[in-house]
């Protein structure tokens, strides 16, 4: 029962920081340009 104790803030504390990297990534634009990386795995850029 003891471990609850420790779980809990660990897991609430887990989740806070997934969420602050999610609204980290929407503020930076990670997610702007999703139709850019649909036409980029199509090119060759294999130059060699």
């Amino acid at each position: 029962m003891n471990i609850i104790v420790f779980l809990i803030p660990a897991a609430l504390f887990m989740g806070a920081l997934g969420l602050a990297a999610f609204f980290w990534s929407l503020r930076s634009g990670q997610y702007e340009d999703l139709e850019g990386a649909k036409h980029r795995i199509l090119i060759d850029d294999d130059e060699a």
